[in-house]
């Protein structure tokens, strides 16, 4: 086993996620931070942009579709397979629209992490992805978005919360121009928390807490000045 922690990204879309921990971490040569490296990229379905950003980076993928499996069992430890095979030691979601099987969950617990567009566990759950969380954060009228990272467990959206960051929603706000607002800090928190991940400064406790040791959002520092005097405006409710 490597000595730096070997990332597997699970990807089922374009993968801007993926890019911004390849931007950090790097493939097999390494990148700027050494906290891990990008080692192999999963999806479940094959001609997407989140391969074609792998084999640019030199990073191995696989494709293993559920479909061509007989249970969920057997599409796990196909999963499982190749997660061995490339010794992989976190995995990380990003975009990945499938329920992780029970197996793999199990063989990661405590090392498989997933990015939300929006805040959970509020706008979470099955057929909660990309545009159709923004449009429920807009039809619920809160004052406040922004993307959750938390650990998987066997369902969807529902296992410990690592982090948060808010993101105003604005008046004139479409499901797009939040969507895209709430972009810019995914690629800036998720980078942030694999790496924590991987140094040991985050961890998920037997009792399902996280505990966090020497990791705190606050400390991130890449809020964005228009995005500071959004919130302000806002109000106290969103500093927690």
């Amino acid at each position: 086993m490597s000595t730096i922690p070997l990332v597997a990204v699970f990807a089922s879309g374009g993968g801007s996620n993926l890019q911004s921990l390849l931007d950090t971490f790097g493939g097999p040569d390494g990148g700027p931070d050494p906290a891990c490296r990008i080692a192999l990229v999963v999806s479940d379905r094959p001609d997407i942009g989140a391969l074609d950003r792998a084999d640019k980076a030199g990073v191995p993928t696989a494709t293993i579709r559920p479909k061509e499996y007989e249970s969920r069992e057997a599409f796990g430890q196909a999963l499982l397979d190749v997660l061995g095979t490339h010794e992989i030691d976190i995995v990380a979601l990003a975009g990945y629209l499938k329920l992780v099987p029970e197996n793999v969950v199990g063989a990661y617990r405590g090392k498989i992490i997933n990015i939300h567009p929006g805040p959970l566990p509020t706008f979470g759950g099955s057929g909660m992805w990309g545009h159709h969380v923004h449009d429920a954060v807009l039809d619920s009228g809160v004052a406040v978005s922004g993307p959750t990272i938390h650990f998987v467990d066997e369902r969807y959206d529902t296992g410990p919360i690592i982090a948060q960051w808010p993101v105003p929603v604005l008046p004139s706000d479409t499901a797009d121009s939040l969507a895209a607002r709430v972009l810019k800090y995914e690629h800036r928190l998720y980078p942030a928390v694999l790496g924590a991940l991987a140094r040991g400064e985050i961890e998920q406790l037997p009792d399902g807490r996280v505990r966090k040791s020497g990791f705190a959002t606050g400390d991130i520092g890449f809020q964005l000045t228009e995005e500071r005097a959004c919130l302000d405006s806002v109000g106290p409710a969103w500093k927690r």
